[in-house]
Parts: C-alpha cells; sequence; structure tokens
C-alpha cells in the first residue's frame, strides 16, 4: 500500500498545481506520517539528515561563483574572445555564441545562468549583424543547456550525493561529451549559416586576439583552477566551489572592475535566494527518495526489471524514455534525486558503469531543460529577448533533434564518457 499512495500523492499534489518542492516533501511527509512506526517529530529530523551531505555544500559556492561571473562582465569578454577566434567564419558570431556558452558552462555550473548571460548579450548582437533573432534565440537555448555537462556541473554534484559516487570522476566524464556536444553545434550552424548566407566577421588580427585573450585570461583560469585543483587532489570539489566563488569575487572587484564592493550584498543575496530554492527542492527530493529506500523501493524494481531478463541497451532505451518524460515536467535536480536511487542499483546489476549512467542522465536533463511545459531555458531566453515563449519553442526545436541523435550516441558509445577518467586513471 505504501508504495502506490507516496506515487499517487505525488501526481494528485502536482496535478492540482502544488510547486514541485513542496509535492515531494508531503508525499514523502504523508508516507511517513501514515505508513511508518516513526513519530511525526522524525520528519524534521529526516528533512535535516538527508540534505546533510557535504558534497552538497558545493551548490551555493558554484551558484556564488556563476553570480559574480555574470554580474562582473566575464561572460562579455569570453564573448569578444569567442568572436575573435571564430567570427570570421560564416556564422561566425552563432558559433561564437556557442563557444562563450561552452567557456561560460566551465565556470557557472548552471544551464539557466550561462542563457542568461551569454544570451542577453550575444543575440542582441547577432540581430545588430543581421540574423534572425529566433535563429540566435534557438542556438543560446540549446548551447546554454551545456552549462550543466561541461563541468563544474550542479546536477552532477547531486547525481553523486545521490549515488555516493565521485563528484570529480563525474566532472572529468563530461569534458568530452560536452566538447563534442559544442562541436556538433558549432557543425550544424556552419552548414545552415553557408545554406542562408549569414554575415561573417572580419578575420580578427593577431593583436586583437591577443587583446580579447588577455581580458578573458582570468576567466578562463578559474576552468584551469577547478579541474587542475580537483584531479591534482589539491582539493575537493566542494573546495574547488569554494575557492572559485571567492575568486571570482576578487576578480569581478579588484581586476576587471566592473563591480563595486558595494555591489557585493545584492549578488549574496540574489545567489543565496537562488541557492536556498534549490536546497529547499533537494531537501524535499532526499525526504522523497528516503521513503523509496526505507519502503525497499530500488531492490524490488531491481529484482523485477533483472527477472524481466532486459539486455543493458533495452534498460538504458527504458531510462531514456523515463528521463525524457521526467524532464519535460520537472526539475533536473528533483528528477536526479528521485530516479538515481532507483535506477543505480538496476545499472550496477546490469553491469552498467554509474559513471556512464550519471553522464546519460545529465544529457536527458539537457534536453528536460528547452522541452515545454517546464524547459526552464525557453523562460529564460523568453525573458532575455523579449520573445514569447512560443517563439522560443519555435526557434529550440530544430536545435533540440540534435541533442537527441547527441543522447542516442552518448548512451551507446560509453567510451565517450569514460575515455577521459580512465586515461587520467580515476577510480
Amino acid at each position: 500500500m505504501t508504495i502506490p499512495f507516496l506515487f499517487i500523492a505525488l501526481f494528485v499534489l502536482m496535478f492540482i498545481g502544488v510547486p514541485i518542492a513542496i509535492a515531494l516533501g508531503l508525499a514523502g511527509s504523508l508516507t511517513i506520517m501514515l505508513f511508518s512506526p516513526d513519530s511525526v517529530r522524525s520528519l524534521a529530523i529526516k528533512l535535516f539528515e538527508t540534505s546533510e551531505h557535504y558534497t552538497l555544500l558545493a551548490i551555493p559556492f558554484f551558484l556564488l561563483a556563476g553570480a559574480f561571473m555574470t554580474t562582473g562582465g566575464v561572460a562579455r569578454r569570453l564573448i569578444d574572445f569567442a568572436n575573435a577566434c571564430v567570427g570570421h567564419i560564416r556564422g561566425g558570431l552563432a558559433i561564437g555564441a556557442v563557444m562563450a556558452c561552452m567557456l561560460f558552462a566551465a565556470l557557472s555550473g548552471s544551464s539557466p545562468a550561462t542563457v542568461a548571460a551569454v544570451g542577453s548579450i550575444a543575440i542582441a548582437g547577432m540581430v545588430r549583424s543581421g540574423y534572425p533573432q529566433a535563429f540566435g534565440a534557438g542556438i543560446v537555448c540549446n548551447a546554454g543547456t551545456l552549462g550543466i555537462l561541461i563541468p563544474p556541473s550542479v546536477v552532477m554534484v547531486v547525481y553523486a550525493a545521490a549515488t555516493e559516487t565521485s563528484v570529480g570522476k563525474l566532472f572529468m566524464a563530461g569534458v568530452i561529451p560536452g566538447i563534442l556536444l559544442g562541436l556538433v553545434l558549432m557543425m550544424a550552424i556552419y552548414i545552415v549559416a553557408v545554406k542562408k548566407n549569414l554575415p561573417a566577421l572580419p578575420r580578427a588580427t593577431l593583436g586583437e586576439w591577443l587583446t580579447a585573450a588577455r581580458k578573458a585570461v582570468w576567466g578562463l583560469l578559474l576552468m584551469v583552477i577547478i579541474l587542475g585543483g580537483i584531479y591534482s587532489g589539491m582539493f575537493t570539489p566542494t573546495e574547488a566551489a569554494a575557492v572559485a566563488a571567492v575568486y571570482s569575487a576578487f576578480i569581478a572587484v579588484f581586476v576587471y572592475k566592473d563591480m563595486r564592493l558595494r555591489d557585493c550584498p545584492k549578488v549574496l543575496l540574489e545567489s543565496g535566494k537562488l541557492s536556498i530554492m534549490l536546497m529547499f527542492i533537494i531537501a524535499n527530493a532526499m525526504l522523497f527518495a528516503h521513503v523509496l529506500t526505507t519502503e525497499q523501493i530500488p531492490q524490488q524494481i531491481t529484482a523485477w526489471v533483472v527477472d524481466m531478463g532486459l539486455q543493458p541497451w533495452q534498460f538504458l532505451l527504458m531510462v531514456n524514455i523515463v528521463l525524457l518524460v521526467a524532464g519535460a515536467f520537472m526539475e533536473p535536480s528533483a528528477i536526479i534525486l528521485i530516479l538515481a536511487p532507483i535506477l543505480f542499483p538496476i545499472a550496477i546489476q546490469l553491469g552498467i558503469d554509474p559513471i556512464h549512467l550519471g553522464i546519460i542522465m545529465v544529457v536527458n536533463m539537457e534536453i528536460g531543460l528547452i522541452t515545454p511545459p517546464v524547459g526552464l531555458n525557453l523562460f529564460v531566453t523568453s525573458a532575455v529577448t523579449g520573445m514569447t515563449v512560443t517563439q522560443v519553442i519555435r526557434a529550440a526545436m530544430p536545435w533540440l533533434l540534435l541533442l537527441l541523435g547527441f543522447l542516442v550516441i552518448i548512451t551507446y558509445v560509453p567510451a565517450i564518457s569514460l575515455a577521459l577518467p580512465n586515461w587520467l586513471g580515476m577510480n
């Protein structure tokens, strides 16, 4: 009776319009109160315990680093650097926007933040140069999803906390897929640009390129600090996030001087609001996941799947379908926290690498961010461009097909995800 009640309560609450975080918490709480021998007082303790993960501390720090980088003008310098590198190619401004998304993704860890930071500058620049606004919006909306695939990634941190896997290994596993997806988008843009005869910028001189690189170098250095620090063992991913937050604040205030000290409290407040919202979702989702675990639901489902005799490729196909549907209606962190504890033991039983499963889940979450009705990137792009959400959906759909094709490749070619962690000897 417990299992049907838990899921029926969740879907009923979501159907009547209760926010997802509260629906998760209420469904879990009601199940504990009605079917568990635990007292009601234990709810508060469980809510605290389930979210008391050292790994999850990385999330507010990465969000704070992203906030300083966005406010401090780093995005603008990264876009200038990207345009100096590829702006002279046909469709170069759009290709530069994808490159800027890739670079900013390596700083922020958040997909909506990447869309907001790059889109607010790049889309306006493309329109001024003669690109259709819908073309620019569709590209940035899709390329912004790289924010959760290229490390550091908030969604990867959540997956690591839910499954007790290595954050560092997950980060390294996301590098090659992230670069590959960026290159796929760039190639598609070039083909469309040649057919539509879209404009190109004049080729940047060596002096212009060096100037753009010098201005962007402080932002680019953050990638080296985060990934180099984690891999070399100098600090954990959580410590890397804290270092990134302090470094970003220092660069924005004292090096680039785009911000004044009196602007810092506002940035702290905004990133604090975002952190609280995300951590509230995570705490409630972890309470829901706790009920799943205590009721042995993952073990029951694992036994059922094994009895069915599913092959690994069939299981992964099923995983993708479930995640794509869930991604259209729910926030990525909540999906990971609910489904990872269920899918993880089955994957282990079928011999699927847990890091590979993590990257598959992240790519699915990317697609969810641009899938209506709840795709966050669609709403951020709409706010940045002034287009209606319907117009943004129409602009983003052709590029979404590329992401679906990419998902199939990542799912069935595990070497793409696992090559770098294996080459670096990460166990």
